[in-house]
């Protein structure tokens, strides 16, 4: 017989769970020997605490080691936590984009991808993105998790979803190699089949990567026909610094509104930009508890940088079907007090480091 999971980890991302009450089910869950992942049942006694005893809120996830470079290699198998079942149905493995190393995996169930559409859905909805029209999405796809919850987005929003996909991970390749006259090309591919799909269909949603922005920039038939008809621009995937984002916002589109969306597969799923910002202000990013956690530190001691300072960003994901803490991103931001009822930091400004372990890190179009 299948294990009952505790009645708080199926609470929805709207549901004003408290966060350290969930945070303390979802340690029961995954380190109980008959519903935890054999990853972490294995791992549990190499972690020099009881997360079942110890853990008993946000803040103690930072008791964890940043385990995620495992996520590399583990057989996906071990993931699912034994409480599903045998039969339970495995959506989804999506890859990270290897932006850091060789991709880490993560899995993913029929209840994280509705927390995580409905969470999408309602903040793109508070930014008045229309309901019912065309999306273009210009993103990876295929085991990447961003064209997923793009799409997705696109239907909840009652809209069919066009898309372009690209391939990361082979940009990242002939950046570092210097074929720069290769990125090119490939760019130039990603435009041209954005060029047929804005040309011939009513876009009024347009998802795409900062580079392709500025891209479409330089293209004034593609310029023209974007501000003509879409009617929002969700942006993501690469960082947008302060004065590009004001840029494109004043100048670029000027009549059309853009939404950043900050997110990436060990999160699994996006952040969305700040209602009510202005194109003058810091792009901030809020959290989404109770399942993800943000806190701005200093590198090496992990130690809270003050609100308003630049640090670098770790981020824990709790729910029911993974658990991944105190993950330490390749991004660096400013520490922001979220808004209620949100715990942890929110993020502004966030930016890429500059190097992982020695390795320089590469962006290129995604």
């Amino acid at each position: 017989m299948t294990p009952e999971p505790p009645a708080i980890l199926n609470a929805g991302p709207f549901d004003g769970v408290d966060p350290d009450e969930f945070v303390r089910a979802a340690m029961r869950w995954h380190f109980d020997p008959a519903t935890g992942s054999r990853y972490w049942l294995d791992r549990a006694d190499r972690l020099g605490f009881d997360p079942r005893h110890d853990v008993k809120g946000v803040a103690n996830l930072a008791l964890f080691p940043d385990l995620t470079d495992e996520l590399r290699e583990v057989p996906v198998t071990d993931l699912v936590p034994r409480g599903y079942g045998s039969d339970v149905r495995l959506v989804n493995v999506f890859d990270s984009g290897g932006t850091t190393g060789a991709p880490k995996r993560v899995v993913q169930f029929d209840d994280w991808v509705s927390h995580s559409t409905e969470q999408v859905d309602r903040r793109l909805r508070a930014h008045g993105l229309p309901t019912g029209t065309q999306w273009l999405t210009v993103a990876p796809t295929g085991p990447h998790l961003v064209g997923d919850v793009l799409q997705r987005a696109a239907r909840s929003l009652g809209g069919p979803g066009l898309s372009v996909d690209m391939d990361p991970r082979w940009v990242r390749k002939l950046v570092a190699a210097g074929r720069s006259d290769e990125v090119e090309s490939y760019t130039d591919h990603l435009v041209d089949q954005c060029r047929r799909i804005l040309s011939t269909q009513d876009i009024g949603v347009l998802a795409a990567t900062t580079p392709l922005l500025e891209r479409f920039a330089r293209e004034d038939d593609l310029l023209e026909r974007i501000n003509g008809s879409v009617r929002a621009i969700v942006w993501g995937g690469t960082h947008m610094d302060p004065d590009t984002r004001h840029l494109l916002a004043t100048d670029v589109f000027p009549d059309t509104p853009l939404v950043g969306m900050y997110g990436n597969t060990m999160m699994l799923t996006a952040l969305l930009e700040r209602v009510g910002l202005s194109a003058a202000q810091p792009c901030v990013f809020d959290p989404v508890s109770p399942y993800v956690f943000l806190s701005v530190v200093t590198p090496g001691t992990r130690e809270p940088v003050g609100f308003g300072e630049r640090g670098q960003v770790i981020v824990s994901h709790v729910s029911k079907s993974m658990l991944i803490p105190n993950n330490a991103e390749r991004d660096t931001a400013l520490r922001v007090r979220p808004v209620d009822g949100q715990a942890g930091d929110a993020v502004a400004d966030v930016a890429p480091v500059p190097t992982v372990e020695g390795d320089r890190v590469i962006e290129g179009v995604y």
